[in-house]
């Protein structure tokens, strides 16, 4: 679920921002490039927890920037398939429920909600049992018991 990688990144900087605080506007740059996206292979970047290295610059002809390689640590969010999330309700109809998790915007089918509950409409549309009772949460598997301890021999 959440991450502590390295990644690299390179980043330009104009000129104006040459001096003193150099770094301190090459940190900042990173922060606001790169908080908040999302890649494929590593997920959705959280937070940059510090700085690696940062690189000789190479001057760019022409304009005047400056490309520095920057390596850095970062917290990211990267869910996988069957993984349990605590998730927010934001929306329920007939067709499933749309809920979030951080980021991730997740919708569950009606297929996949368990045979004895039933879809209610009205001004709080939810899923319940013949009953009357809500379903908070489900396991539709055999999931809970005793794990036996693999160093015993039965």
């Amino acid at each position: 679920m959440f991450f502590h990688i390295i990644l690299e990144r390179n980043m330009q900087l104009h000129p104006r921002h040459f001096g003193r605080d150099l770094r301190e506007k090459l940190v900042s740059k990173l922060m606001k490039d790169v908080e908040g996206t999302c890649s494929g292979r590593h997920g959705f970047v959280v937070a940059i927890t510090g700085i690696e290295n940062v690189g000789k610059g190479l001057i760019r002809d022409g304009t005047g920037f400056v490309t520095f390689p920057v390596k850095y640590q970062c917290v990211v969010f990267r869910p996988f398939k069957g993984e349990i999330l605590e998730a927010v309700v934001t929306m329920v109809n007939k067709m499933g429920f749309f809920a979030e998790a951080g980021p991730v915007q997740i919708f569950v089918s009606n297929h996949l909600i368990p045979d004895d509950m039933e879809f209610q409409s009205g001004d709080m549309p939810n899923y319940t049992t013949s009953d009357g009772s809500f379903c908070i949460g489900t396991i539709k598997d055999d999931f809970l018991g005793v794990i036996s301890d693999p160093g015993t021999t039965s």
